[in-house]
């Protein structure tokens, strides 16, 4: 999986890049994510990388990302799987591969106690994890940017 690392960014950079290819910090954050998922990748109970190729290239890629926090109701163990980055390559959607990620990252999540998995979805992408169960919480997102 470590060889598949160019070709990940590249993906993750369709999500997180401008129109122009390039957003400002573009070249912070590529080293940090390459980092980070050298550091990541090899221990299957922290996270979870699925991808599917098409001959030899990677076109469609997910990560679940396990979050460790304090149990309550709705996390009674106080583990959740972040799912994010699910990308499919512009000339490759359509063809399940968005579903049959998701499906992946949700049988990892199960198989390692996970309580739950939460995502943050776009407007394109709702219908999609509408569709496999995920439901619209009331709980708005903040954040704060350091």
């Amino acid at each position: 999986m470590p060889a598949d690392l160019g070709r990940l960014l590249s993906l993750w950079s369709l999500v997180h890049d401008d129109a122009d290819g390039r957003e400002e910090g573009g070249d912070v954050w590529r080293r940090h994510a390459r980092d980070w998922f050298l550091r990541t990748v090899e221990d299957r109970k922290v996270a979870r990388f699925p991808v599917i190729e098409v001959g030899d290239v990677v076109v469609a890629t997910a990560i679940g990302v396990l979050e460790l926090g304090v149990p309550n109701p709705h996390c009674p163990r106080g583990r959740a799987v972040r799912l994010a980055n699910v990308i499919t390559t512009p000339e490759h959607r359509g063809h399940g591969f968005g579903t049959r990620l998701v499906g992946d990252v949700v049988e990892w999540a199960r198989s390692i106690g996970a309580d739950r998995v939460d995502l943050s979805a776009t407007p394109d992408g709702r219908r999609l994890y509408e569709s496999v169960g995920f439901t619209l919480t009331s709980a708005p997102r903040m954040k704060l940017v350091l």
